[in-house]
């Protein structure tokens, strides 16, 4: 049918386009923010193309359901806007004929949201708090930034570089501050490198340099001259074997320990999605309408509402079920079907309106309706 390919073609063309510029939006926010965090020492900046891929992964969900409420919506407010859907309605369609073709385009966009929620989202923070994790249980010898000052693993010393040589074997003009027993020592070298001792322990060997115990003024004080001067690197303890994020864990796994009410408030969210998209694609068609003579500023500003709106709803759901004010079954449900009965009464009100425009045109001009006029 005409109408059908003309419809699938414009959504097509319009989704792509819309999902490029959230994509690069979205990839242009990611990567200032993680080189922020790796150029500020916390994050690993070999880890950066991997952070920024598994953030795309974790929002690609929400990036979807923005891409078909747009898309949809653009379409159809152009199509006001140029007429077009008078001379649709003419042919004999009503506003219930675009389900079917925008539930059809809508379908395979709808199974990567699902997928995403239900599978890539959880693995993709799961893979991101590993990523954090490993980063955490660097020694302080890692934690070395050229130019900036760093605290120890043990949070009991703070350290400064001022360079590292290119082998990254080397450092020079190294500041360290630590506190011993609740005393303060100061100890600055030109240089030193990394020895591993025979139980295993690392050193950083300082060379030609100064320590400094105490406080100036102070009888204890005291300042001594070094050839080489040993700091034991701290390793952190190992962090614990499930600190895995309520948001990485599995979705079979929230499934199968459903009595932690955090894990009921996850649930609501992941499941949560993939309806929000369903409704926002079938909201777009009654929501669409605009009279051609008026612009589409107001259609915009109503779509931006009504996202927010829903998402924070979905928000307020998911909290209320994790901290058990409401029961999992009311929080996954109630939401969604109070959306389609708004959906199903915003139908209601365009094929009516349409029926008493028909109506009304009819009588003026004292005619037979043609077959196939206007519903």
């Amino acid at each position: 049918m005409i109408f059908q390919r003309s419809l699938q073609r414009e959504l097509n063309y319009t989704a792509g386009a819309v999902f490029m510029v959230l994509i690069t939006v979205m990839l242009t926010t990611m990567m200032i923010r993680i080189l922020g965090f790796a150029a500020s020492g916390k994050a690993d900046p070999r880890d950066v193309l991997v952070l920024i891929g598994l953030a795309v992964i974790g929002y690609l969900a929400i990036i979807l359901i923005v891409t078909l409420f747009v898309s949809i919506l653009f379409v159809l407010t152009r199509w006001y806007r140029d007429s077009e859907m008078v001379v649709w309605f003419a042919s004999g369609l009503s506003i219930t004929h675009f389900v079917k073709p925008v539930l059809r385009f809508a379908t395979p966009y709808l199974a990567v949201i699902t997928f995403c929620a239900l599978v890539a989202w959880p693995w993709a923070n799961q893979q991101i708090s590993a990523l954090e994790a490993r980063f955490a249980q660097r020694d302080d010898v890692s934690m070395i930034a050229p130019g900036q000052f760093r605290e120890s693993a043990a949070s009991h010393r703070v350290f400064f570089v001022e360079t590292v040589s290119p082998d990254a074997t080397k450092v020079h003009n190294v500041f360290v501050s630590g506190t011993e027993n609740g005393k303060v020592s100061v100890v600055v070298s030109k240089e030193g490198h990394i020895e591993t001792a025979k139980d295993g322990n690392r050193y950083i060997v300082l060379e030609k340099g100064r320590r400094y115990d105490g406080v100036p003024g102070q009888p204890d004080y005291r300042v001594m001259e070094f050839e080489r001067y040993g700091v034991k690197i701290d390793n952190p303890a190992a962090a614990p074997t499930d600190n895995t994020p309520t948001k990485g864990v599995p979705t079979l796994r929230l499934f199968r320990e459903i009595q932690n009410p955090i894990f009921r408030g996850e649930i609501v969210w992941r499941i949560g999605l993939p309806l929000l998209a369903l409704a926002l694609v079938l909201l777009a068609v009654p929501l669409a309408y605009q009279n051609p003579r008026h612009g589409r500023t107001v259609n915009l500003i109503m779509a931006v509402l009504i996202y927010l709106a829903y998402t924070n709803l979905l928000s307020l759901s998911q909290a209320w079920v994790a901290q058990e004010r409401m029961p999992l079954a009311i929080g996954v449900w109630l939401l969604h079907a109070l959306a389609m009965v708004v959906i199903v009464l915003l139908y209601l009100r365009r094929v009516r309106f349409r029926g008493l425009f028909g109506r009304r045109r009819l009588s003026r001009s004292g005619g037979m309706p043609a077959s196939g006029g206007i519903r």
